[in-house]
């Protein structure tokens, strides 16, 4: 039967970024219940509790953090790209990164077949060990934990519009307070070519109205106009 070790612990909370007060915590969001059910000497908690509460604690936090972060997105983008990054596929993404899957105690049957690639497996380890951070160390700790982790996903998402099409509401917006089309125009490009950074300026008649810097140029022209609707708005009131 295997056994987590206290190195093993101790290479995981290095990982994870978050040292546990209670490691029996960490061993429980670690631990599937095939491996408890085949190891019955002894009641052997596993993580499946600790994935329901995980669950809760991740939406929460997701939720907080679009509605402070993204004040001008409607409650169905922000219910999009929730429903992304709270989706399987992303956390055991997530969870591959961290390494969680090595730690996973599993029974022999879940062992054989490939349980530690497992995206379901790992999506629910992930939500199991963001419980046991809650559990152990409170709200904020494990919302950095999340942010410090998925941030990188979110900000991906916004900048390939994913979630709000900030050059199609600076166009409506245009359109309806000017006449006119804004004007996109790519200032400068930096960085070698296999990481080139665009900034592109956003006019309208002539008028600067706002600069992005992104990966792409339409990543760039997006937060140009992002850039762009904020300053119309600030000229013109909180309605535009």
């Amino acid at each position: 039967m295997r056994v987590l070790s206290s190195e093993d612990l101790a290479a995981l909370e290095k990982s994870l970024g978050y040292t546990f007060k209670k490691k029996s915590r960490l061993r429980e969001a670690l631990t599937h219940k095939s491996y408890a059910h085949e190891n019955q000497k002894k009641p052997i908690p596993f993580n499946e509790r600790m994935e329901f509460l995980g669950d809760a604690v991740l939406e929460l936090i997701i939720s907080e953090y679009f509605f402070l972060s993204f004040p001008d997105y409607t409650e169905a983008d922000l219910s999009k790209i929730k429903a992304y990054i709270v989706q399987e596929p992303t956390l055991a993404e997530t969870a591959r990164n961290l390494n969680i899957g090595a730690y996973l105690l599993l029974g022999k049957g879940e062992e054989m077949t490939g349980g530690r690639e497992k995206a379901s497996l790992l999506a629910d380890a992930f939500e199991a060990v963001l419980a046991a951070i809650y559990l152990d160390g409170g709200y904020k700790k494990a919302r950095d934990f999340v942010l410090r982790h998925l941030t990188d996903k979110i900000d991906e998402l916004a900048e390939e519009d994913f979630i709000f099409d900030f050059k199609t509401r600076l166009q409506e917006v245009s359109q309806a307070r000017f006449g006119v089309l804004p004007e996109y125009i790519t200032h400068k490009e930096e960085g070698p070519e296999h990481r080139k950074v665009f900034e592109v300026k956003v006019y309208i008649n002539d008028t600067f109205w706002g600069a992005g810097r992104g990966k792409t140029k339409k990543a760039a022209a997006q937060k140009a106009a992002e850039a762009g609707l904020k300053k119309i708005r600030e000229e013109y009131g909180a309605d535009i």
